[in-house]
């Protein structure tokens, strides 16, 4: 059941951010493969998902992720989302666009 959430918000973000998933799950630094891999995290985990659950499905895509990063992570979209209304407006209707 998460799988088919997380893989959803996937889709979701890569395409938000117009970049493909080898991208997302690949260690690029760019600053929009990072942005979607952190807001991947914050939707994950607000759904609500396990940390550990959000770093075992990055892993099964190839992605090698520590627990504190995804906590970084969630945290850089935490405060985003607290700062800014267009980004706050987009992860609502991505979090509604998303069902089991």
């Amino acid at each position: 059941m998460k799988q088919d959430v997380f893989n959803q918000y996937v889709d979701k973000v890569t395409e938000l951010f117009r970049i493909d998933k080898e991208t997302l799950f690949s260690k690029i630094k760019k600053r929009e493969a990072v942005d979607a891999r952190y807001l991947l995290y914050y939707l994950c985990y607000h759904r609500p998902m396990q940390i550990s659950y959000i770093e075992k499905f990055m892993a099964e895509n190839g992605y090698l992720i520590q627990h504190s990063t995804v906590i970084r992570g969630i945290s850089v979209v935490e405060n985003k989302v607290n700062n800014d209304k267009d980004y706050e407006t987009i992860v609502k209707d991505l979090e509604k666009s998303v069902f089991i």
